[in-house]
């Protein structure tokens, strides 16, 4: 994987071990994007106001067959996927009493949208204790669905959670639910590229992935998907001309979410790119190697804090990355000390009450990295301020 490392315009004298949070992009993407934003600034109004559409529905086929989705319809890009969600919880249909099903693990930012927006509409939003450490997907399922009720109207839940660092049974989740009766939203941040996806399998109602993260893009370059019966419920987050139309489409879902007014839509162009790039350097192979990496080090790492992991090591949890329970005082002081003193780019990353250090893995990390992250820790320790 060494040979990769050219590929990105990352800063050489840093450790990144954060692939998880931004992602970042190789030259050949990033070029792409510079170059659709060239089209764009050579005639902008054509650009954005009629060539545009037939630019974003190629970029949507081919994110639909990466995605083994039937329909590109049935896709629209967002800037992230906490903005999807955003407008899924806005517009959802609930009254005084209602209640939405999450865990107690979901990422920061989605997990406050469906309070807020459940608090304005007099609902409840339930998050499900998940009982760490998980022993099997059976008892997680189980544990879950102990949250659901005859007021639960719709589940909301992680394919991979943001801290905590866990593949979760999203398809599995799904069934039980719509034999439930059950809307399924899924936020799917961190899976596109990073596990196997296919939304034919998971067969959720909505669900929203990145693709500034593990697939590359640029940043700002995200999607939503939502089945065709529960695209009416997604009011548009920008009313703008996608509201009644002068020339409709053929779907109001599209009108409403991508005509939303001036905005440079060139990372969205660049999927076909990152698809491209992925298959020419046999990214699943990469992707392989990664994971065996991860895995291969976690040992030490649980030792070196004196902590257990929080699930099976293992594929059915674990992607390219890893979260590991540890105790300090002050996390946000932790992740800037290894920043700024070891030049360590790591999250040192708050869930509840617990904190977790989560160290990804990709193209071109070496062991070399996960080397600094140790030695830096074990003298940090010895200072006895920060770690312990």
């Amino acid at each position: 994987m060494e040979s990769l490392k050219d590929q990105f315009l990352l800063r050489p004298d840093i450790h990144f071990l954060n692939f998880g949070s931004f992602g970042a992009t190789p030259k050949p993407i990033f070029e792409k994007y510079q170059a659709w934003q060239r089209v764009l600034e050579a005639e902008p109004v054509q650009f954005i106001a009629f060539d545009g559409y037939q630019y974003l529905a190629d970029s949507r086929a081919a994110l639909a067959k990466f995605l083994n989705c039937a329909d590109k319809d049935d896709l629209v890009y967002v800037t992230n996927p906490s903005f999807a969600v955003n407008m899924i919880a806005k517009s959802f249909p609930l009254s005084t009493g209602d209640e939405i099903l999450a865990t107690d693990i979901e990422y920061g930012a989605c997990d406050r949208t469906w309070d807020y927006y459940c608090k304005k509409k007099g609902a409840t939003y339930r998050r499900q204790k998940i009982n760490l450490p998980i022993v099997s997907k059976e008892q997680f399922i189980e544990d879950f669905f102990k949250g659901c009720n005859e007021k639960t109207k719709a589940i909301f839940i992680s394919h991979i959670t943001s801290a905590t660092g866990l593949s979760l049974p999203a398809a599995e989740i799904c069934a039980i639910a719509k034999e439930k009766g059950l809307i399924t939203i899924v936020d799917g941040a961190h899976a596109p590229a990073h596990i196997p996806l296919d939304l034919s399998k998971i067969q959720a109602d909505f669900y929203t992935g990145a693709c500034h993260k593990w697939m590359m893009a640029p940043k700002g370059c995200s999607f939503l998907y939502a089945a065709k019966s529960v695209q009416p419920i997604c009011d548009p987050m920008i009313v703008s001309w996608g509201y009644q139309a002068a020339k409709p489409s053929h779907s109001n879902f599209l009108d409403y979410h991508q005509m939303i007014g001036t905005r440079d839509f060139s990372a969205f162009l660049t999927v076909d790119t990152c698809i491209e790039f992925m298959e020419q350097y046999n990214w699943k192979a990469v992707g392989r190697k990664c994971h065996e990496m991860v895995l291969e080090h976690a040992p030490r790492f649980f030792d070196l804090f004196n902590s257990k992991p929080i699930c099976p090591l293992n594929s059915e949890w674990i992607g390219q990355m890893i979260s590991i329970p540890i105790q300090t005082p002050d996390p946000e002081k932790l992740q800037r000390t290894l920043f700024l003193d070891y030049k360590i780019e790591v999250p040192i990353m708050r869930q509840g009450d617990d904190v977790y250090l989560r160290y990804s893995i990709n193209a071109f990390n070496s062991v070399e990295n996960l080397d600094a992250l140790y030695n830096a820790i074990k003298e940090i320790q010895k200072q006895g301020i920060l770690l312990k």
